[in-house]
C-alpha cells in the first residue's frame, strides 16, 4: 500500500515541530533552576501548568477537528504557539518563560490530535503503519533536537529559543501549504452530521485502555524528571544526558527493521503488543535501579526504548479503531491529553516519592503502577462486541 502525500506532509511537519520543541523540553527544569534562580518545586510546577494547559489544548484540538476539519485546527494551534514562541525569544525572564511555556502547550496540544486524526482520516487501511510512520517522525524529532540542543545550551540558552522559533515557522509553511486538502477528505465527517451515539461501550474501552496508557506515561517521565536529577548527582554530565534522549531517538529508527519481524508476528494483536511493552518497561526500571554509572543509564534506556516502541504506536491505533464516525478527533484528543496528563502527573508524583523516601522507592513505585496498568489494559475490550 501506498502511503498518500498528504501522511508524508504530516509525517515531515511532526519531525520538524518536535526537533524544534525537543531543543528544550528536555533542559527546562535546568533553565528554570540554574539559569532563572528559581527551586525545583516551582519548576516542577511550571512543567505541570505546561502539561495542563496542553491538555486542554489536545481535548479542544480533538472537537475542532471533528467540527471545523484537520486544516483549520491545525492552523490555530501553530499560530498559538508561533506568538508564544517569538514573546520567547524577545523576553525569556522571570515571570515571562513560563508564561510562553504554558501558551506553547496549549497551542501544541490543539496540533497533535489534529495530525494523528488527520492521518487516521487520510489513510484508513494503513492501520499501525499510519500511526507507527507518525511516531517514528516525532523520535527523530527527538533524537536531533535532544542532541542539538545540548550543545546549544553549553553556549547559550538563546539559541536555542532562536532556533526553535525558526524551525516552528517551517512548520507553519508546510502546513499552511500542505494541510488544506485534509478538509476535503473530512468534509463529510463533521460532528454535527453524525447521530449521538446510544452504544457507550467504545468510549468506555478507550478510557480503559487510556488509564493503562497515563499509567505508563508516568513512569516513562521520571527519565526526564526524578532520574535527570539523579544523574547530575552522580557526576553525569548535561550532555551526556542529553545524549541519552539522542540514544532513544535514533535506536527507535535503527531498531525498526530489526523488530518488525516480531511486531509482524503480533500485528492484529494490539492488546498484546502493548502488554508486551509494559513488561519491557518493568524490566528497564529495573535494570535502571541498579544503574550508578552513564553506561548503565544506557542499557537502562535502551531496553525502555524498545518498551515504547511497542506501547506508544499501539494506543491511537485502538483510538483510531474504537472512533465511532465523525470521533476521530475526539478519540485522539483524549488519547494525546492522556499522554500529557501522565507527563503532568508524573514529576510530582516522582518528585514527592523522592523527597520523602529515596530513589529506590521511586523505582519500586513506578513497577507498582507499570503492573496495575496491566490490569486495565487486561478488561479495556471486555463490553466490546466481537
Amino acid at each position: 500500500m501506498k502511503m498518500p502525500k498528504l501522511v508524508w506532509l504530516l509525517i515531515i511537519g511532526m519531525a520538524v515541530n518536535v526537533t524544534g520543541a525537543s531543543f528544550i523540553w528536555p533542559l527546562n527544569t535546568i533553565y528554570i533552576h540554574n539559569e532563572l534562580g528559581k527551586s525545583l518545586s516551582v519548576a516542577g510546577i511550571v512543567l505541570m501548568l505546561n502539561s495542563g494547559a496542553s491538555v486542554v489544548g489536545n481535548l479542544l484540538g480533538g472537537k475542532m477537528f471533528d467540527r471545523f476539519g484537520g486544516y483549520l485546527s491545525v492552523m490555530t494551534g501553530i499560530l498559538i504557539a508561533l506568538v508564544s514562541l517569538v514573546g520567547m525569544v524577545m523576553l525569556h525572564s522571570w515571570p515571562w518563560y513560563p508564561i510562553w511555556l504554558i501558551l506553547v502547550g496549549f497551542g501544541s496540544g490543539i496540533v497533535f490530535p489534529s495530525i494523528y486524526a488527520m492521518a487516521g482520516v487520510a489513510w484508513p487501511e494503513g492501520g499501525r503503519r499510519t500511526f507507527n510512520a507518525i511516531y517514528l517522525a516525532q523520535n527523530l524529532g527527538v533524537a536531533l533536537g535532544a542532541a542539538l540542543g545540548g550543545f546549544m545550551a553549553v553556549i547559550s540558552f538563546n539559541i536555542i529559543f532562536i532556533a526553535n522559533l525558526v524551525l516552528f515557522v517551517v512548520f507553519f509553511f508546510i502546513a499552511f501549504f500542505g494541510y488544506r486538502e485534509a478538509d476535503n477528505l473530512h468534509k463529510d465527517r463533521k460532528v454535527e452530521e453524525v447521530k449521538e451515539i446510544v452504544d457507550k461501550s467504545r468510549f468506555n474501552a478507550l478510557i480503559l485502555v487510556c488509564v493503562a496508557y497515563c499509567l505508563c506515561w508516568i513512569g516513562y517521565v521520571q527519565w526526564q524528571t526524578t532520574i535527570s536529577s539523579y544523574t547530575q548527582t552522580i557526576g553525569i554530565s548535561l550532555q551526556q544526558y542529553s545524549m541519552l534522549w539522542a540514544l532513544n531517538g535514533v535506536f527507535i529508527i535503527v531498531g525498526q527493521p530489526l523488530f518488525r519481524p516480531f511486531v509482524r508476528l503480533i500485528e492484529d494483536k494490539i492488546k498484546t503488543q502493548i502488554a508486551v511493552g509494559i513488561t519491557i518497561f518493568i524490566v528497564s526500571f529495573v535494570v535502571t535501579s541498579f544503574a550508578e554509572s552513564f553506561m548503565m543509564f544506557v542499557v537502562g534506556m535502551v531496553i525502555l526504548t524498545i518498551g515504547e516502541m511497542f506501547v506508544w504506536p499501539a494506543v491511537p491505533t485502538i483510538a483510531n479503531m474504537l472512533a465511532p464516525e465523525g470521533r476521530v478527533g475526539t478519540y485522539q484528543g483524549i488519547v494525546n491529553s492522556t499522554a500529557t496528563l501522565g507527563r503532568a502527573i508524573g514529576p510530582v508524583v516522582g518528585g514527592v516519592v523522592v523527597d520523602l523516601y529515596n530513589m529506590q522507592v521511586m523505582f519500586v513505585v513506578m513497577i507498582a503502577l507499570l503492573i496495575v496498568s496491566f490490569l486495565f489494559l487486561k478488561v479495556y475490550d471486555k463490553g466490546l462486541e466481537k
